[in-house]
């Protein structure tokens, strides 16, 4: 697909981080943008210094993404591209113990749920809405491709850290639906990609303690650094564009693989 001012792209949690970065991308290439996000201030402003458009949207409600849908759609016309880069982090384990006291927790079952159902389910309404909407397109190649979505996991999807079992297995979920959503969408001209990020200079990583980080970056192999977020746009303009990349997930980690702590 060629990204031009007549594309229209969706891209969720656009406020900060990795969607940023893809929502300046696109735009930088002529993409009308609308982008989704709970950070009503931060998303207003990126929206209005690349042009697009800002939707406050909870990816994991169904009526807010239908509604999020309705208002891009209105000012940018259906979208082509659909990115979904919305998500949570968090750190429990399945069980533990306390060091102090030796009482046994098990993983608390409301977090755990909060984690699928931002990063998990709400990539699926988001891809599978934006899907239906696309179906109605003409295409826009020789090919009949209509339209592209990409979601994004994460390397703890296969690697996942201790005390990383909810996050770890919401990106895996991200991970298995490339290849089904890519068939149930093949006839469409659709095409679906995933991709697991590294370790990005994002808001979650600048938090950390200089100690953590450094312990992370010895295990990057070359180039020995944190990626940039720009970088992950980059890759997000690159899979839009290279139309015979379908049903795919790709790793942008230098290398790396996350240890066990």
């Amino acid at each position: 697909m060629k990204l031009n001012s007549d594309i229209s792209a969706i891209v969720t949690g656009g406020a900060s981080g990795l969607g940023e970065a893809t929502a300046r991308n696109l735009a930088a290439k002529g993409v009308k943008v609308g982008i989704f996000d709970m950070n009503a201030d931060r998303g207003k402003l990126v929206a209005d210094e690349i042009g697009g458009i800002f939707a406050k949207v909870d990816v994991s409600n169904i009526e807010s993404v239908d509604n999020g849908l309705d208002l891009v759609r209105a000012a940018n016309g259906q979208e082509r591209i659909m990115v979904n880069c919305a998500g949570i982090g968090g750190a429990m384990k399945t069980a533990s113990r306390k060091r102090d006291t030796g009482e046994i927790l098990a993983h608390d079952a409301e977090t755990y749920i909060r984690i699928i159902n931002i990063n998990l389910i709400g990539s699926f309404l988001c891809a599978s809405k934006s899907a239906a909407g696309m179906m109605s397109l003409d295409p826009t190649e020789p090919d009949g491709e209509r339209g592209v979505i990409i979601n994004t996991a994460s390397v703890a999807a296969q690697d996942g850290q201790i005390g990383q079992v909810a996050y770890s297995s919401s990106k895996g979920g991200i991970l298995a639906m490339a290849l089904p959503m890519a068939r149930d969408l093949a006839r469409e001209g659709i095409r679906v990609n995933t991709i697991l990020p590294g370790f990005y200079e994002t808001p979650i990583y600048q938090q950390m303690k200089p100690e953590v980080k450094e312990n992370l970056k010895a295990h990057v192999q070359f180039p020995n650094r944190f990626g940039q977020p720009d970088e992950y746009g980059d890759l997000v303009a690159f899979l839009c564009e290279s139309t015979y990349i379908n049903a795919e997930y790709i790793r942008t980690d230098a290398g790396a693989r996350m240890p066990p702590r």
